[in-house]
């Protein structure tokens, strides 16, 4: 009887043990998360060279909606290792103040840069193009996904910008509709 409780405190426990962790600055930092110096230009080659793509999420201290998708979403273990088979993912803190240099060279505060590429939600995901743009990583953004989505939604996003879904006919929602109905086409 005592195996038996003591095995099921452990799978409920389970879950919790996926989440991550939070930083100093009140942010999740997942495992796979790629800690940079925040220059977009570097990013985007050294994801190149890793045959991945670049993906840039926004949080904040004490979003509802960030820990949520860290809880229900990244602490997938198929969707965590999918996407950091894929991806490189550079996180930023939408009131944070470390120095961020975008592909024309600016240098501002992640705060600022923020309010420059038009991102005023959490948790905000902008996936960068393969090739280094002459402006702002905002305005280059092939897709830009705004707020916490369950697990399907996100990890079809993902994959839509990894088949370079956004350059051809099907757009974002009828790919996601089709990839829920189980087509393989």
């Amino acid at each position: 009887m005592l195996k038996a409780i003591a095995a099921a405190a452990l799978l409920a426990l389970a879950p919790l043990a996926a989440v991550a962790e939070l930083g100093e600055d009140g942010l999740h930092k997942e495992k796979w998360f790629a800690v940079t110096f925040k220059d977009m230009t570097e990013d985007l080659e050294t994801a190149s060279a890793a045959g991945k793509r670049l993906a840039v999420i926004f949080e904040q201290r004490g979003c509802i909606y960030c820990r949520e998708l860290h809880e229900k979403v990244f602490a997938d273990p198929e969707i965590a290792d999918w996407i950091a088979a894929n991806f490189v993912v550079v996180q930023m803190n939408l009131f944070g103040d470390e120095e961020v240099t975008d592909f024309d060279g600016t240098a501002l505060p992640e705060k600022e840069m923020a309010r420059r590429w038009g991102v005023v939600f959490t948790p905000t995901i902008l996936f960068m193009p393969e090739t280094a743009p002459d402006g702002p990583a905002g305005a280059a953004a092939v897709a830009t996904m705004p707020g916490a989505f369950g697990k399907k939604t996100t990890l079809h996003m993902f994959e839509w910008v990894r088949e370079k879904g956004y350059e051809g006919e099907e757009h974002f929602q009828k790919y996601h509709a089709r990839k829920l109905a189980g087509a393989t086409e």
